[in-house]
């Protein structure tokens, strides 16, 4: 059975770190919102004179957060209609919320639910501080925005987005990111994916 996994949280949660450790135990796809669509948004809202690193304008969310959650979206289809599995890395917030969603992904890869096992890896950061120190240590240009309104990100890390999709509720894990990435930590994810 081909898997569809998401790794969904807030800024310096550690997604990418947790989606590259459990890729070590199942190949897949790695689809990360940031790379696929960033420097497309980054030079849009330069031509437009605004801050490239600000994903919280009005501008940003009326006309690039959609086209860039979609043009993820459609990379992922073509690597499930091509057999492989998909590690989806982003907060996915309002797509989460849409049902229909997750049914158009599996319809548009030719694919039907007794092929496809999805699964959700909510990661959360129960310290706040480590989430400013993880990006802080990231240094890209894009936190810069992140860290200058910080009051707005640091009640983030451990929000759990309310999840729509018809999945049973054992498809979904909430994870704790915070301290060592311990083997007992990284066999928990293993089995929660690979079961």
């Amino acid at each position: 059975m081909q898997k569809l996994i998401f790794f969904v949280g807030m800024a310096g949660t550690g997604k990418t770190t947790v989606a590259r450790e459990l890729s070590k135990c199942l190949p897949a796809a790695f689809l990360d919102r940031d790379t696929i669509g960033g420097r497309f948004v980054e030079a849009v809202l330069e031509m437009k004179g605004l801050d490239k690193n600000d994903r919280d304008s009005a501008f940003y969310k009326a006309n690039l957060r959609d086209l860039e959650y979609d043009t993820t979206k459609d990379v992922c289809i073509e690597n499930l209609a091509a057999g492989q599995n998909v590690f989806m890395i982003s907060p996915f917030t309002s797509e989460l919320q849409n049902k229909a969603w997750i049914e158009d992904v599996i319809n548009a890869a030719g694919l039907t639910r007794e092929q496809l096992d999805i699964k959700v890896i909510v990661v959360t950061l129960q310290n706040k501080e480590l989430q400013r120190e993880r990006i802080v240590g990231r240094q890209t240009e894009r936190d810069q925005w992140k860290l200058a309104h910080w009051g707005d990100f640091q009640s983030r890390g451990d929000f759990v987005p309310v999840i729509n999709w018809d999945i049973p509720a054992g498809s979904i894990m909430v994870f704790d990111n915070s301290g060592e990435m311990t083997e007992e930590k990284v066999e928990r994810l293993r089995s929660f994916v690979l079961s």
